[in-house]
C-alpha cells in the first residue's frame, strides 16, 4: 500500500468516526452537537488523531457532515493554543 493510500484510508476511518459521533450527538441541534462533538474529540481521540482530522478540513473536509466539521474547526481555533492543543 502505498503512503498516500494509507494515509487516505487513515482519514476516511477518522471521517466515518467522526460522522458516527455526530450523528449520536446531532439531537442537540447544531450549536450544542457542535460542541458536543469537539468535548468528545478532545476527551477521547488521541492527539495525533485530532491533528489529522484537523489537517483533513484544512485540505477540504470532504465527507464529514456539517456537525462534525463544525466542530473540527472549532479545534483548530482553540484561543490558547491556536491549534485546539493539536501541533501542527
Amino acid at each position: 500500500m502505498s503512503p498516500e493510500g494509507s494515509h487516505k484510508d487513515y482519514a476516511e476511518r477518522l471521517v466515518r468516526m467522526a460522522n458516527q459521533i455526530s450523528r449520536f450527538f446531532a439531537h442537540g441541534g447544531e450549536a450544542k452537537a457542535a460542541a458536543a462533538i469537539a468535548d468528545h474529540l478532545k476527551q477521547f481521540w488521541d492527539p495525533r488523531m485530532r491533528s489529522a482530522i484537523v489537517a483533513h478540513v484544512a485540505a477540504g473536509g470532504g465527507g464529514l457532515d456539517p456537525f462534525a466539521l463544525k466542530a473540527v474547526r472549532s479545534l483548530g481555533e482553540t484561543p490558547a493554543t491556536g491549534t485546539g492543543g493539536v501541533k501542527p
